[in-house]
């Protein structure tokens, strides 16, 4: 099978498509409405000598794409790549604030939350072989947030699509943070449908299949420190705290994977304005809001919009772009420009998919179109 491409909406920074490119996927078109996410986009792949997208970058609403002139030429941008016999996919987390528990809730009638429909519209419109539709976990555990995700699904099945979602924590791939997130995963009908024999997709398609983590065991908080005093700079050693198969999923080994204090964006970070974030103790993540992280743990979603602050574990300062990136799994050699703003770097860090979990999920949707397309 050729690659398969991909057409990438609210792209953010590209951390979701970062992990579909290094499994064997060709990004065609990347739209990002943020100008300055986009720029970052720009730059991050330019630095890791990426290929430009085919079709270019675009900073246009979505909406644009669905009538007028932009809506034409953006249909013909998708089949242009489609008569080259290649597969192509659409892939998306549409803005999450409206149906997110800690956010605005305002569900399918909010600002963000209307981007959700346009994205399904657009998916009808230009009918993609296979999509990615990711968002929090509040559609999916809200009742009326549910509901609205469902009629969604439902007009994607009258679309000719067949679908397969499931609840996934990005510590179940090896991610550093407990994030959960909805995958809906669609293909048309027509690749599979001699193939289902009255079964639906979720019996071919493997979720578990890159997943490297017992969720259920690694959230057993017995299995982990709870909190220590906040000592600067003190050194401690795992073996006082953890098993080591857990390792690996502790904010210290990545930082230390990472090399945090010599990467590029490892003096981007707020300075403190006052003293008192000084007595909370390292691993207190009880509060909204000035969550001291431990080094021997996972970290909480990383999450850094509506006054929500992580702290280093045993430096006196909220943690750098670098240890962000880090607890969102990006490899060393991502980083942001310096010309960009903390505020931008840290949105469009906590906004992203974390990178490691992007992969694995890549890699069972490769392997399920090599399987059956």
């Amino acid at each position: 099978m050729t690659k398969p491409v991909l057409f990438s909406f609210f792209s953010g920074s590209g951390f979701l498509d970062l992990g579909f490119e290094k499994s064997g996927f060709d990004v065609a078109f990347v739209n990002e409405f943020h100008t300055p996410f986009l720029d970052a986009y720009k730059y991050t792949r330019a630095s890791m000598k990426h290929d430009e997208p085919m079709c270019g970058h675009s900073s246009s609403s979505i909406e644009e794409f669905l009538t007028g002139g932009e809506g034409e030429l953006f249909s013909s941008l998708v089949d242009d790549v489609k008569s080259s016999g290649r597969l192509v996919g659409f892939i998306g987390g549409p803005p999450c604030p409206d149906f997110s528990v800690g956010g605005k809730n305002k569900g399918s009638e909010g600002e963000n939350g209307k981007l959700t429909r346009t994205y399904v519209e657009l998916i009808v419109k230009d009918n993609p072989d296979y999509f990615i539709f990711e968002n929090v976990k509040g559609l999916w555990r809200t009742k009326r947030h549910r509901e609205f995700y469902e009629s969604m699904k439902v007009v994607l099945q009258e679309a000719g699509y067949e679908l397969t979602d499931r609840l996934t924590n990005s510590l179940e791939f090896g991610v550093p943070q407990d994030r959960d997130r909805i995958f809906l995963f669609g293909i048309k009908r027509e690749y599979i449908a001699n193939k289902l024999n009255n079964n639906d997709l979720s019996s071919m398609f493997n979720w578990d299949k890159n997943l490297t983590v017992d969720l259920k065991s690694v959230l057993n908080k017995s299995r982990w420190p709870s909190m220590n005093q906040f000592v600067e700079n003190e050194e401690t050693n795992y073996k006082d705290f953890i098993d080591v198969e857990l390792k690996p999923l502790t904010i210290q080994h990545w930082f230390d994977q990472n090399d945090v204090l010599n990467h590029p964006n490892a003096k981007h970070h707020f300075q403190p304005k006052s003293d008192k974030f000084k007595f909370i103790q390292e691993g207190d993540d009880s509060k909204k809001s000035f969550k001291r992280l431990h080094r021997w743990r996972y970290s909480p979603t990383a999450a850094y919009g509506n006054n929500e602050v992580h702290l280093h574990p045993y430096k006196a300062r909220r943690i750098s772009a670098a240890e962000a990136l880090a607890i969102q799994s990006l490899p060393p050699e991502f980083y942001f420009p310096a010309s960009m703003t903390l505020s931008n770097m840290f949105k469009t860090i906590g906004n992203g998919v974390p990178f490691v979990a992007a992969k694995g999920l890549a890699g069972t949707i490769e392997s399920f179109l090599t399987e059956y397309c």
